[in-house]
């Protein structure tokens, strides 16, 4: 347990895009989400992509088809690069969703009572 990285349930994220841009950002952690997400104006913002493929996902406004992208993400200092869907994010209130094909690339351990910290 002691090598194990404790989570809440937001945690502040560092998104690096291209050219040298990134952006902190915090994210939603989500154990029951098969894939991760990232709202597509953020992605724009940093310049990320290309898509390299697309997945349909289920969720609560039902069943699409997004497209995938490659993006790098540093988590508690853990620098972590994995496929992320594109989604429409703006109605929601994080940017970025951490799920389980992220989250299994770290040695991570979930604490609800946790508060994301800056660090």
């Amino acid at each position: 347990m002691k090598d194990k990285v404790i989570l809440g349930l937001t945690e502040y994220v560092t998104v690096h895009g291209s050219k040298e841009k990134e952006s902190k950002v915090i994210a939603r952690i989500d154990t029951g989400a098969t894939s991760s997400s990232i709202d597509y104006v953020l992605a724009g913002e940093l310049q990320l992509g290309p898509v390299v493929s697309s997945k349909v996902v289920k969720s609560a406004s039902g069943i699409k088809k997004r497209p995938t992208i490659k993006v790098k993400v540093t988590l508690k200092g853990i620098e972590i690069e994995e496929e992320f869907t594109l989604a429409d994010r703006s109605h929601m209130t994080y940017r970025m969703l951490l799920g389980q094909n992220v989250l299994k690339r770290g040695d991570f351990l979930i604490d609800p009572l946790k508060k994301a910290e800056t660090k």
